[in-house]
């Protein structure tokens, strides 16, 4: 079958073509390289440098033909969501929408959606958090990754476009950004390894839903196969604290600092973990890899990358 995966350069996008490719999928990549990067590409994928917003998309769709597309090119930081709102609905909405209207009008099959659990919630009710919960988002980001969940559910009514959303929790692993202010990972990894002092933001105590990005990639495989739509979490069920990532890492690393804090960040959730019953039940997706495992991967991987 033939996929696009948009932000396939980045990080998680790269991981999800490397999987695609693996299962004999023929793999097309559109990525404008904002944040993606070309050493993340998978040789054997088709390149296209293309924004989701372009007019230029369109040649891309008219060449390649796509049957399925995997939508994972988006802007993800929330605390510049706080300062852009605008940024982000043109790039996560009005790119989205460009995208449906090439899949409606060049007969794509289906679409594999990027959404977030970690955002669209908002501070939670009860955890973990389920499909059903209620969806009240404190940040631009995670408001705009949901918005675009109607219009693939108006995509689907009105003209036969499948969807499955797939709303990811805090993401991490190889290829995540050190340098960015998304993915706390990633920054504490490479502060450590380089001699930095980490600042945890507030008190440390809030805690996410830490999944490796291996588990995400094959939770796109899996939508393939599904037939039908829905909206499914992603995840462990269980929060794990900003200081115990800290207190891992700095097993890990070696790195012989102690816990600093700052302020804390407007927008951002105190604690999320989400629940992912559905997930196994109609997926047959469960994560596999455990945090302590993926951590150890993450920082070999920059041990061997930053210097």
């Amino acid at each position: 079958m033939k996929v696009l995966v948009t932000g396939g350069a980045g990080f998680i996008g790269s991981h999800v073509v490397d999987f695609f490719i693996r299962e004999g999928h023929e793999v097309v990549v559109v990525d404008n390289l904002h944040t993606g990067k070309v050493e993340n590409l998978n040789p054997r994928a088709r390149f296209y440098q293309v924004d989701i917003r372009s007019p230029e998309l369109e040649e891309v769709f008219a060449k390649e033909r796509p049957e399925v597309i995997s939508h994972q090119a988006a802007l993800v930081n929330v605390r510049e969501s706080m300062l852009k709102p605008m940024l982000y609905a043109e790039v996560n909405i009005l790119g989205s929408l460009n995208l449906l209207e090439l899949a409606r009008r060049y007969e794509v099959k289906k679409i594999i959606y990027a959404s977030t659990g970690g955002a669209v919630y908002g501070e939670p009710e009860y955890l973990p958090v389920d499909e059903e919960h209620p969806i009240n988002p404190l940040d631009p980001y995670g408001a705009s990754k949901h918005a675009v969940e109607h219009y693939l559910h108006l995509y689907y009514l009105n003209y036969g476009l499948e969807y499955i959303s797939l709303r990811y929790p805090n993401v991490y692993g190889p290829r995540q950004d050190p340098f960015g202010e998304a993915g706390v990972v990633a920054i504490f990894t490479g502060q450590m390894l380089r001699g930095e002092q980490p600042v945890i933001n507030g008190s440390g105590e809030q805690e996410r839903d830490f999944l490796y990005v291996e588990d995400v990639a094959r939770a796109n495989i899996l939508a393939l196969e599904k037939e039908g739509c829905g909206i499914y979490n992603l995840g462990w069920g269980k929060g794990t604290s900003v200081n115990e990532i800290f207190r891992l890492l700095k097993e890990l690393t070696g790195y012989p600092g102690k816990a600093v804090h700052g302020p804390p960040k407007q927008g951002e959730v105190f604690k999320i973990c989400l629940k992912a019953d559905k997930a196994k039940r109609e997926l047959g997706w469960e994560p596999l890899v455990p945090l302590e495992e993926g951590l150890k991967a993450t920082v070999e991987y920059f041990r061997r990358n930053l210097a």
